[in-house]
């Protein structure tokens, strides 16, 4: 599998403002192949003071990830001249919650809906009902089973976590136990995130016993606790992988109560103040950033080109991703995508 990957169409401008210095390792994207859907753009569109109104449901607000998703949505609306309601639940365990404020959307008739699905096959039937009223649907972060929206912005995360897997393995010498922790195995970034990393280690690292993978609901807590049983049963294992910011704010936690800061190695996925001191105080090995402002930026732009009656949309607008740990966190290129 190829790790490096440009950072596709999809990156926002902040990103291809800042060159790569030779100490940030970008990983490129291939061009996004186009094939449209079944969905169908309307030819009016519900308006909000005169301008076009987006629905954008997220997986929910407790990780900083999502303000900078909500920042770079909001950001680009005002430039496209939208109006955004970026909602979610309270925690990404909270499915039917999370269907609840789908319809209750779909009852304001937006002119279009940007979706991160929770559970990538439950929400099906109500996002039939998006299609059936003419509202394109646009989704983004974690895709689901369907064929109703138009595109899926999101990082390609199967490549990320098997960057991870390398990482990993390259650390603890390619053999050892390495615990996993992973945010769900009902969306698609958590399916992709664990069969990323485990598949990579699988295929080419036959020493490394994988203990898990554990499923935390990127609860900080559940996720600590997690990490302290499988210490507990597996007083040799070598490392953790956490599969996005909660899981791995929880390893770091659990490593620091136990005391056993710098003995384990630790890679994580997105960023978060936690996240950025364990990697500068050198707790943490590193972690994959994703593109968290491209990402909510990027399904605005494809949000009001179907209101627009635009065509040709592409399966996938891959928004890219990086490697990061102290030898480049202060890169510009990764700054940029960095979040507090």
């Amino acid at each position: 599998m190829a790790h490096k990957r440009l950072l596709g169409l999809a990156t926002v401008a902040i990103l291809a403002a800042g060159a790569c210095s030779s100490s940030a390792t970008p990983v490129p994207t291939t061009a996004p192949t186009t094939a449209p859907t079944t969905a169908t753009a309307p030819t009016t569109a519900p308006t909000t003071a005169g301008k076009p109104y987006i629905s954008i449901v997220s997986k929910g607000f407790q990780h900083q990830f999502w303000q900078a998703v909500k920042k770079g949505a909001e950001d680009e609306a005002a430039k496209e001249g939208a109006t955004v309601n970026f909602i979610g639940p309270n925690t990404e365990s909270d499915v039917q919650p999370q269907l609840d404020m789908l319809s209750a959307e779909l009852a304001k008739k937006p002119a279009a809906l940007c979706f991160a699905a929770l559970d990538s096959k439950a929400a099906g039937p109500t996002l039939q009902k998006f299609q059936d009223a003419k509202i394109p649907v646009i989704a983004f972060d974690s895709g689901v089973d369907s064929t109703i929206p138009l595109t899926t912005v999101s990082t390609d995360n199967v490549a990320a976590a098997a960057l991870a897997a390398d990482k990993m393995a390259a650390a603890i010498g390619g053999s050892g136990k390495v615990g996993v922790i992973i945010h769900d195995q009902t969306s698609r970034t958590g399916i992709d995130r664990g069969t990323g990393f485990l598949n990579e280690m699988k295929a080419k690292y036959p020493n490394i016993t994988i203990i898990g993978p554990q499923y935390g609901g990127g609860d900080v807590a559940k996720s600590a606790d997690l990490a302290k049983s499988m210490i507990a049963a597996n007083p040799d294992i070598k490392g953790f992988f956490g599969g996005n910011e909660g899981s791995i704010e929880g390893v770091i936690n659990a490593v620091t109560e136990l005391h056993k800061n710098g003995k384990l190695t630790l890679i994580g996925y997105d960023s978060g103040q936690p996240q950025l001191d364990a990697i500068n105080g050198g707790t943490e090995l590193g972690a994959i950033t994703q593109n968290p402002i491209g990402i909510g930026a990027q399904c605005v732009v494809y949000a009001m080109k179907a209101i627009s009656g635009g065509t040709g949309f592409p399966a996938h607008v891959d928004t890219g991703f990086m490697w990061y740990d102290k030898t480049n966190i202060n890169d510009p290129t990764i700054q940029a995508v960095l979040y507090k």
